[in-house]
């Protein structure tokens, strides 16, 4: 899980992940490639390192914005910085060659303890990767108990969710990230060597429902159809069983992939495909890069190639999307 995978302090921090086999399948580069979640920017210096005219940056982090302005100018124009979540990428960029999504929290992130998005460093339980709206304090200190149960169990695949959730809303208020994370420790077995830390679903649950990250997985995805040229690539990095589950399916939903849920329906009731695979089976890292970033461990790269099909649309149910309940 990408809450989990950080780089040691000793290490180059934000290295962009699977770059390699990125570039690979796009070669040759060329044209307008859009980065929807910039980061600090590793994809998108690859991206124009390796032949691409101009990359349309991507964030909805302050904080990416604000390390971009020391060394976005080097490039001469050709890296463009919006403000804004990747769900709205085509509001940005049309007839992109490529796009490219890296899921999940960056380890810049992580490593400051003021974002609340870690366990290992105590601070304000935030997790609010652009810096505005409720946080995960506001979730954990609102919420009834139900509700921060079916967060951890759909979001964390925690299955002591409604252990924690009670012992959560007992322990009330809840502020700190070293709180949480004792909060959990106290109703979970204690962890075997090799095994990750008692609080890692809790807190990918909790950080995925504070940004909607499923949700804009989802939009992200259909805005990439809409946005791609005949021939563009859809590239997406996930770091965790939920989201490579929704990458999968609407690559196969919209590639044509799955079998006809009516195998006597004719072949013209279907859409004709919007993408092709690219991979067929994920790629993951390999030794080399494993010894040189430890948080591609649990990284996999999806591609896609648009066709020249009109976009259309997914079914969010279809592609494994977990839906919370309504609150009566």
């Amino acid at each position: 899980m990408a809450a989990a995978a950080r780089t040691d302090a000793t290490q180059e921090p934000h290295i962009p992940v699977l770059l390699g086999p990125i570039l690979k399948a796009a070669s040759p580069l060329h044209g307008v490639w859009l980065d929807g979640t910039f980061g600090a920017g590793g994809y998108a210096r690859g991206l124009i390192e390796a032949g691409a005219e101009h990359v349309i940056g991507i964030d909805r982090d302050p904080a990416a914005h604000r390390m971009a302005e020391a060394w976005v100018g080097e490039y001469g124009g050709r890296i463009e910085m919006v403000a804004d979540t990747f769900s709205n990428l085509d509001q940005h960029g049309q007839n992109l060659d490529g796009v490219v999504l890296d899921l999940g929290v960056s380890s810049m992130q992580l490593d400051e303890s003021a974002r609340g998005f870690s366990f290992m460093r105590d601070g304000p339980l935030d997790m609010r990767m652009s810096q505005n709206g409720p946080s995960a304090a506001d979730l954990v200190n609102t919420l009834d108990e139900a509700q921060i149960a079916d967060i951890l169990y759909l979001y964390g695949e925690e299955r002591a969710s409604r252990r924690i959730a009670r012992a959560i809303v007992a322990a009330r208020p809840v502020t700190t990230t070293g709180q949480l994370a004792s909060i959990v420790e106290g109703c979970l077995p204690r962890a075997k060597p090799g095994q990750s830390h008692p609080a890692t679903r809790s807190f990918q649950a909790l950080r995925i429902a504070v940004n909607d990250e499923y949700g804009e997985l989802y939009q992200g995805l259909t805005a990439a159809e809409r946005a791609l040229k005949p021939g563009g690539l859809l590239v997406v990095v996930t770091f965790h069983s939920v989201e490579d589950r929704m990458v999968k399916r609407f690559m196969q939903l919209r590639s044509g992939s799955t079998a006809n849920a009516n195998r006597y329906a004719p072949e013209t009731a279907r859409e004709t495909p919007a993408f092709e695979l690219v991979t067929r089976k994920p790629v993951s890292a390999d030794d080399d890069e494993l010894a040189r970033n430890p948080r591609s461990r649990s990284a996999l790269l999806r591609i896609a190639r648009r066709t020249d099909a009109p976009a259309g649309s997914a079914d969010p149910a279809a592609m494994g999307m977990p839906m919370m309940k309504e609150k009566r």
